[in-house]
């Protein structure tokens, strides 16, 4: 048999299996319950999102007969009768289709309009389908005016386009708008999965996040993608990873672009190529790469302002406390600033003959205006008569000792040294320490001159005069290694508690998300 794609195998048939669309599905329910059922509807949305899917199942829902040829208008289609066989298949003589990318003239509206006056030949109702309607002319739509506000008792019109903005206020002031919304990342997690294990499919839990939020909201887009995942996988077999799915949509690791951003902002001009360039050769598009640092750029903006945002699913969890670390580091000027060149340079990117060569460049300016004082602190400067001012050079006051990398992190962070913090939290194994002297592993590019601002701001955060070096590899965990160790440990250990026990066995599929520690 022909393979059938995921988005059309999987096309809802009842209004039950829109997902996302709750407000519609009420609304159109209660209209038919109480006979109150408008002559014209306008479905907007992106596209993929179910417009043209959900016309055919209100023309299904007001032309089924039941099985037994004797129901009437109902929220849920049977699927068995003539009319909802045949507007399913899209060949029902009562409710016909029109692309109006196609035939966007006047001369066929008037043919539409032409048929309008006779009553529909075997259907309840006779159904005008018009996709994509806002590419007809102004001279179609004034055609169609007249008819759409007084229509025959027996037609109705659903019209569905992505540029509601471009469809005259005369035309929408006489039709019922829905707007189909963006199906939420978790909410479209959930539907893929389910897809997944019907075709004996199986995917980690983050690969299906990743593909989630690729699809921007989109299911048509979102189920592509997951036939894509699907048919990549018959190749190895196994659960199909994150990694794999990165590799297949051309996207960088994101705790690689975190660790790039944080370069970025500490401007380090050297190390944000080598690690483009890393990225690059491992298969990672630049033009995305560079959508990526945007995404967070904008992740860490919001995290500034909203900090419960940090549970967004999209990202893994240590890279939404990098974030939160990242957000306590960074001004809004700052952010603001980075947010416009790299916006910029995308649009640059996207037009260069050297797409690589020219995210470089956007990485080069990036990096150099993080040197820059702000237009504010250039005015005060000025306004002082003075340079903006420098870091402090002094160590601090009373500091805690340090008998620990822990502490010497923590220390870092007392200092408002954030970013340095963050990476170390983030890539740094150690190979050896005792106060004053420390050696690493990093498990990210950094500058030549890391080893040098390190020291710095650890005797300014300790007031110990550093000997700091790097090593190629170590053993030992990072600090946010061993900290999800720890919660790991937490887990498991509340998990064999008896009364936990009990709850999970009372509530199959329940999981422990977090285990917090009480006085």
């Amino acid at each position: 048999m022909e393979y059938r794609v995921l988005a059309r195998k999987y096309r809802p048939a009842v209004f039950a299996d829109l997902i996302g669309q709750e407000v519609l599905v009420r609304t159109f329910a209660n209209a038919i319950a109480t006979g109150r059922i408008h002559h014209a509807f306008v479905l907007t949305g992106i596209r993929g999102i179910g417009k043209t899917t959900t016309a055919r199942l209100i023309a299904r829902a007001l032309n089924c007969i039941g099985p037994d040829g004797n129901g009437g208008p109902t929220v849920s289609p049977c699927g068995v009768c003539t009319h909802c066989t045949m507007i399913a298949e899209s060949r029902h003589p009562d409710v016909p289709e029109m692309d109006a990318a196609s035939r966007t003239g006047v001369g066929d509206i008037r043919d539409l309009i032409d048929t309008v006056q006779y009553a529909p030949s075997s259907a309840r109702y006779k159904i005008y389908i018009i996709d994509e309607v806002h590419m007809l002319s102004a001279s179609a739509f004034n055609a169609l005016l007249k008819t759409l506000e007084e229509p025959p008792p027996h037609v109705k019109f659903i019209f569905a386009t992505t540029e509601a903005r471009k469809i005259p206020v005369t035309i929408l002031s006489r039709c019922q708008r829905f707007d189909l919304k963006r199906v939420g990342t978790e909410v479209l997690a959930a539907h893929l999965n389910a897809i997944a294990q019907k075709e004996g499919a199986r995917l980690a839990p983050s690969a299906l996040t990743l593909l989630a939020a690729s699809a921007e909201g989109s299911v048509r887009d979102g189920l592509s993608l997951l036939d894509q995942a699907i048919a990549h996988q018959a190749q190895g077999g196994g659960d199909i990873s994150e990694e794999e799915v990165r590799a297949m949509l051309g996207l960088a690791d994101r705790s690689q672009v975190v660790a790039l951003f944080t370069l970025l902002a500490q401007g380090e001009v050297a190390a944000c190529l080598a690690q483009l360039r890393a990225l690059h050769e491992a298969g990672a598009d630049a033009l995305m790469v560079l959508q990526d640092l945007l995404e967070f750029t904008h992740f860490v903006t919001r995290l500034k302002h909203v900090p419960a945002l940090e549970k967004d699913i999209a990202y893994a969890e240590h890279e939404r406390k990098a974030a939160a670390e990242l957000a306590g580091a960074l001004s809004v000027p700052v952010l603001a600033r980075l947010w416009q060149m790299l916006l910029k340079g995308l649009a640059e990117a996207r037009r260069a003959p050297l797409p690589v060569a020219a995210v470089e460049m956007v990485l080069v300016r990036a990096a150099y205006a993080a040197e820059l004082p702000t237009p504010a602190e250039a005015l005060r400067a000025l306004e002082k008569k003075t340079e903006p001012p420098a870091a402090a050079t002094a160590p601090a006051a009373d500091i805690p000792p340090v008998e620990s990398f822990a502490d010497a992190v923590a220390a870092l962070e007392r200092a408002r040294e954030m970013l340095l913090a963050s990476q170390l939290r983030q890539f740094a194994a150690v190979v050896s320490f005792k106060p004053g002297a420390l050696c690493l592993a990093m498990r990210m590019t950094t500058g030549r001159d890391f080893t040098s601002r390190l020291a710095a701001a650890l005797w300014r955060a300790t007031g110990l005069e550093w000997s700091v070096t790097l090593a190629e590899t170590a053993d030992s965990p990072t600090l946010h290694e061993q900290e999800m160790a720890r919660k790991e440990k937490q887990k498991q250990e509340a998990a064999a508690h008896p009364l936990v026990e009990s709850v999970l066995r009372q509530f199959p599929g329940a999981e422990i998300i977090e285990v917090k520690e009480t006085a």
